[in-house]
């Protein structure tokens, strides 16, 4: 993982900073609408209850909404291009190589270079784009959503936080196996396709038509997986859900919180659970992109820092 990342940062450091920046805006905005939420449904149930401040609240919970929206349009918009000049840069290298292979007659896999140029290539350098915002901006939600319902209720927020761990256990576990159908999948693929580029099609249909039916299998088993932490996540994530509401309710039975603290900490509990389910499926992404951007140096062979990004 780290030597993805590492060749990631050297081909865009610069670009990656701004990102970071930018997600760390972002997160550090994650609680405060949480907070206005709280005094908006405390003021309502309070005996001096006021328009003006009421509507005051409002745009101030509404300017903060649009601020955010407005920092993820931007940071949106720098990663995905960012995502696309790197797509490129791959297919350059990629290109730069079989221009090697074909010049000095070393043996050159059409099929195989195909699907790097089209899919492979695609699907590292979208990755690459978001590679150090996208994580930076949902574990700083987490921090600042969890922080801000400990801080208002310490049990509620213990409750946030025991769902996170057993989810990161429970995709641990399931993706190390997620990954070796990965790998072999793509392995297979690249044969298929290789075998697509002969001359004499039908004598080899047979055996693509096997192969085929390899990928089938091998997807089939990855969706059990990844199907079944899906489940058990969910129901993690339900369980919370009800812990809240029945501790935060015997707690303003108890006279020990109040209504918006309790509303506040249900609205932060599904706030976290957007960030966790895409940190896990990023950690998916990491893992998977890691096996790929590993079969794709191979292309390269023992030298593939030779291919420098060329000049425009």
């Amino acid at each position: 993982m780290f030597r993805l990342y590492r060749a990631i940062w050297r081909a865009s450091a610069g670009r990656q900073v701004i990102l970071i920046l930018l997600s760390l805006a972002i997160a550090g905005l994650a609680a405060v609408p949480l907070e206005f939420q709280r005094d908006i449904i405390n003021h309502l149930t309070s005996a001096n209850v006021g328009v003006e401040r009421l509507l005051t609240l409002g745009a101030g919970m509404l300017a903060v909404i649009l601020l955010s929206l407005a920092l993820k349009w931007v940071l949106g918009y720098r990663a995905g291009t960012l995502g696309e000049d790197l797509i490129r840069l791959i297919r350059q290298r990629l290109l730069v190589r079989a221009s090697d292979l074909n010049q000095t007659q070393e043996s050159f896999r059409k099929g195989t270079m195909s699907t790097a140029v089209s899919a492979e290539a695609e699907e590292l350098g979208k990755f690459a784009g978001g590679a150090f915002s996208d994580p930076v901006v949902q574990i700083g939600t987490l921090i600042s959503v969890i922080g801000y319902i400990s801080s208002t209720q310490p049990g509620l927020g213990l409750i946030a936080f025991s769902m996170i761990v057993p989810q990161i256990v429970i995709v641990l576990v399931s993706q190390r196996r997620v990954n070796v159908f990965v790998a072999e999948r793509v392995r297979i693929l690249r044969k298929s396709t290789d075998q697509l580029t002969t001359e004499d099609i039908e004598a080899v249909s047979a055996d693509i038509n096997a192969l085929f039916d390899d990928i089938y299998e091998t997807r089939r088993r990855m969706f059990i997986w990844k199907l079944s932490a899906k489940f058990l996540l969910s129901v993690i994530n339900g369980a919370g859900t009800v812990g809240i509401l029945m501790l935060g309710g015997w707690l303003v039975l108890q006279g020990r919180t109040d209504v918006g603290t309790v509303v506040a900490a249900t609205s932060g509990l599904s706030r976290i659970q957007g960030p966790t389910a895409f940190l896990i499926a990023y950690y998916r992404q990491v893992s998977a992109n890691r096996i790929k951007f590993e079969l794709m140096l191979e292309l390269f062979g023992p030298e593939p820092e030779r291919y420098r990004r060329p000049r425009r």
